[in-house]
């Protein structure tokens, strides 16, 4: 019995994603000993954020680094940074932008529904192109002397299409206008925590509870000095826009060794190890009739790793894949992974704990051929 035993609360096997509805990442034993570690004192919260940003940004090749609560908090943090600079009054008046530059550039080609994080903190969407792209004139003819900050989605599934970053950038700075990029789900790479920024965007934002493997209400946001501070600005322990995306100790501390750890990763291994797994499934599955399994790259984010995909012949297997995942999903264990195409799934190893794909298959085995 632990703790969700005892609430009732159904634990998974998450073969999907570092989806934040299933908890994002589980954190190694050495970020839950500082975050532990961190709850044994007071500190002054200010100074804990500057120095945590200190040692991060060294870290990362950065010149500034601030911890937020989750990467959706980093972006509303940014917007505002964008938006009041460290102005008193407009800091006041969010989210009432009228009088000011409110307005973000974003793609249509490449926009999430996480964006509403913009338009939280009082600024105002403004749409270049189409679900296929845009071009440079449709990019410069959006700037006006209302533009805030252009913010670019980072997938690389979805960035051809849209005006280059570099592109971007090089207009943006032309203009005086900082550029944002979420790059939330994109680690890894690691290097992807310097690139932006090297390429010249102001700010970049990363989840500390996907690839990080830091605690699920964790964001990371590196670049500019004077951004930074002025996120720090409008973010708690000051009473104002970001007063509700507190960050405590713990997770200070915990992103802190977080980012240390997978900083020092053998990167190479790492991905070996996601190799292996999906040989392991590619291997389970084959001359299985009427099912075939293949590795699939890159991740459903774009990431530079890769995935098995189980592809099912439904009509002859006589279940839906549909059927087949909520069958997954109800059972013990639970098992939660990603549809693939019309009859398939995914299974992400970036997830799975040692042992865990061998039960996936397993259950797998044992549904089709019921």
């Amino acid at each position: 019995m632990d703790i969700y035993d005892e609430l009732g609360v159904t634990k998974v096997i998450n073969g999907a994603a570092t989806l934040t509805r299933f908890g994002g990442s589980l954190m190694p034993p050495e970020v839950l000993a500082a975050m532990s570690e961190a709850a044994r004192h007071f500190v002054n919260m200010d100074e804990l954020h500057r120095k945590v940003g200190e040692r991060i940004a060294a870290w990362t090749h950065n010149e500034a680094a601030y911890v937020s609560c989750g990467a959706a908090a980093g972006l509303a943090l940014s917007t505002a940074a964008c938006m009041t600079g460290l102005d008193e009054d407009k800091r006041e008046r969010l989210p009432n932008t009228e009088g000011m530059r409110n307005e973000v550039i974003v793609h249509r080609r490449g926009l999430v529904q996480y964006a509403f994080a913009i338009k939280q903190v009082g600024a105002k969407l403004v749409r270049i192109g189409t679900e296929a792209g845009a071009d440079v004139g449709e990019l410069e003819g959006a700037i006006t002397d209302r533009t805030a900050a252009i913010t670019y989605f980072a997938n690389p599934s979805f960035m051809p299409g849209q005006v280059s970053l570099p592109t971007a950038i090089e207009i943006a700075h032309q203009a005086g206008i900082p550029v944002i990029v979420d790059a939330a789900a994109q680690i890894p790479p690691v290097e992807n925590l310097w690139r932006f920024t090297e390429m010249g965007a102001d700010l970049a934002i990363f989840s500390g509870g996907k690839g990080l493997r830091g605690p699920q209400a964790s964001g990371l946001v590196l670049g500019r000095k004077d951004l930074i501070e002025a996120c720090a600005f409008n973010a708690c322990p000051r009473p104002f826009i970001g007063r509700p995306m507190k960050v405590g100790k713990e997770e200070l501390i915990g992103l802190m060794t977080a980012v240390q750890l997978y900083l020092d990763q053998d990167h190479e291994q790492l991905m070996q190890t996601y190799e292996d797994q999906v040989q392991l499934v590619i291997t389970a599955f084959a001359g299985i009739p009427h099912v075939t399994a293949r590795r699939s790259f890159p991740s459903e984010a774009g990431q530079p790793m890769p995935r098995a995909e189980i592809i099912l012949d439904e009509q002859a297997l006589g279940i839906t894949r549909d059927e087949a995942m909520s069958q997954l999903l109800g059972g013990k264990p639970s098992i939660a992974l990603a549809g693939a195409g019309a009859s398939g799934v995914f299974v992400n190893p970036q997830t799975l704990e040692l042992g865990q794909v061998a039960i996936i298959v397993d259950r797998i085995k044992e549904i089709i051929t019921a």
